[in-house]
């Protein structure tokens, strides 16, 4: 009698298993579909927001910034960008991305003087899959100077091999690309990441940024890695900058360049940062 209960017990386990190994294939079906229609129909809303010079005013460049429609399947921008790198559309999306990117930007301006930072998986770098030139040929499209163009790295904890990696931006680099890495200060590995990767912008985290001004261990961070950019030769950009405190403190500290909610926030069309008046 006890075995027999143990057998049921085992039975009921097996059918919840697959139960819910059932469910969880039905909502990753329709996630894909959903992925789908999107691509097709290209229904995904795409933001500039400013990167300004905080010493003259002036606008170095815009991030693009590609948001889905909210829905059942995705309620959230972070959720669908979290269910694309989990899955092998990374590469095939990430173009799709860079695609309408410059083609929306070009459709707003006429002016290439300012940067273009476009996000970007290092999955998608360093993807066998990847086809060299692909980058080079969407410029080429939109009359766009690589020169133009600064891959904002995501996601860095998905780079293990780090000479690879590295040998692989030198290739975009020689082209005339250039790199941000975005969040530094965030993660245990960044002063890491920032050593082999030597990008040619750091963009400091906004969870670094926010009261900064009245924040000592912040500042004693931040003056860390304005030292090491300094040393590198690399540019700074504060990110999340949305008080004239903070604001005031980082130009005084020698941040010459600024993102966030205070000089501009993500619009449909292409708006040139402003300084707050103080």
């Amino acid at each position: 009698m006890e075995s027999h209960l143990l057998s049921r017990i085992n039975e009921f386990g097996y059918w919840k298993y697959l139960s819910d190994r059932f469910k969880k294939e039905i909502i990753n079906y329709k996630k894909f579909q959903a992925l789908d229609k999107i691509v097709k129909k290209k229904d995904i809303s795409t933001f500039f927001q400013p990167l300004i010079n905080m010493q003259n005013g002036e606008t170095l460049g815009y991030e693009v910034l590609n948001r889905p429609p909210i829905s059942k399947e995705f309620s959230s921008t972070e959720a669908f960008y979290e269910f694309i790198g989990k899955t092998n559309q990374v590469f095939s999306f990430e173009y799709f991305c860079r695609n309408i990117s410059l083609e929306r930007y070009i459709e707003k301006t006429n002016n290439l003087e300012p940067l273009i930072f476009l996000n970007i998986h290092p999955k998608v770098l360093i993807d066998s899959n990847y086809k060299s030139g692909e980058t080079a040929q969407l410029l080429k499209k939109f009359n766009i100077q690589p020169n133009q163009i600064v891959f904002e790295l995501t996601e860095r904890e998905s780079v293990t091999d780090f000479d690879h990696f590295v040998y692989i931006l030198n290739h975009y680099r020689s082209q005339g690309f250039r790199v941000a890495v975005d969040d530094a200060g965030s993660g245990f590995n960044s002063l890491k990441t920032l050593a082999y990767l030597k990008p040619e912008f750091i963009k400091i985290d906004k969870s670094l940024i926010q009261d900064i001004d009245q924040d000592n261990v912040k500042q004693q961070l931040v003056t860390m890695l304005l030292e090491f950019s300094q040393s590198s030769n690399t540019d700074v950009i504060a990110e999340g900058i949305e008080s004239v405190g903070e604001f005031q403190y980082l130009r005084e500290k020698g941040v010459n360049f600024g993102q966030g909610y205070l000089f501009g926030r993500p619009e449909k069309e292409l708006q040139a940062g402003k300084l707050p008046n103080v």
